[in-house]
């Protein structure tokens, strides 16, 4: 499917928050769907990501929600890059994640290419802002990848952390993680099901054992092909019967 992409800037409040979109160049309404970055900032995986999801029949957005500190961040997966990017995170307030995600949902419902259905996918700490979307908004489906400290004892800024919100989503939630994932323990992958099938929220927990954190990424020495492969086709699959129905 042909696409087009451009740059836009989404209202959070008095602020402006940089993002990437990417969408079929023709046809129309489209649902949507909300990409939230790693650290790394909206770089060329993320933009790739966003591109792919487009390509399948969709409305794309990544959003940078470190845009209070660091608008322009687009690092690379080296040292320094991953240096810059926990410098942003630990400036994180899960408030202002939330407000971040109230405003890419109504963002692209103001648009009138989509359809208003959204569903949302992040990549670890964008993971982590997938989950907090679930709770905090009402997208039909997210799928979180690695998404760390969604389990963790609590949340950017002191605030609870996303698994306290389970209760409040009702969307579909396929969530993937790594077994081999040391920033994530198999106790917390653990938490996370028990808190979904606690709270009766449809879901899937996908739990690869061969694979380390990050391994959709392609840029990354962690990526794992397989994996990726099989992840992706869930994701199109959840995205296909939660958004087009």
């Amino acid at each position: 499917m042909e696409i087009t992409t451009e740059r836009v800037q989404v209202p959070v409040g008095d602020a402006r928050m940089p993002g990437y979109v990417a969408r079929p160049a023709e046809g129309g309404p489209h649902p949507a769907v909300i990409v939230w970055m790693e650290i790394f900032g909206v770089n060329s995986h993320i933009r790739d990501v966003t591109e792919r999801i487009a390509r399948e029949g969709y409305v794309a957005l990544a959003p940078n929600f470190f845009h209070r500190t660091a608008p322009d961040i687009e690092v690379g997966y080296d040292e320094a890059g991953r240096a810059a990017g926990i410098e942003q995170m630990q400036k994180l307030d899960a408030d202002q994640m939330i407000a971040d995600a109230r405003a890419a949902v109504a963002y692209l419902r103001s648009r009138a290419d989509t359809t208003k259905q959204i569903g949302v996918t992040g990549f670890c700490i964008g993971g982590h802002m997938a989950y907090l979307t679930a709770a905090e908004t009402d997208v039909a489906a997210a799928a979180p990848f690695y998404g760390g400290g969604i389990a963790g004892p609590q949340g950017p800024g002191g605030k609870p952390a996303p698994i306290h919100r389970t209760n409040k989503i009702r969307g579909r939630v396929v969530a993937f993680f790594g077994g081999k994932d040391s920033m994530i323990p198999a106790s917390q992958v653990d938490a996370i099901r028990g808190a979904l099938r606690e709270h009766g929220v449809r879901h899937e927990v996908v739990v690869y054992p061969d694979a380390d954190h990050g391994f959709f990424c392609d840029q990354r020495p962690t990526y794992h092909a397989a994996s990726a492969k099989d992840a992706w086709e869930r994701v199109t699959k959840l995205f296909a019967e939660e958004l087009r129905s």
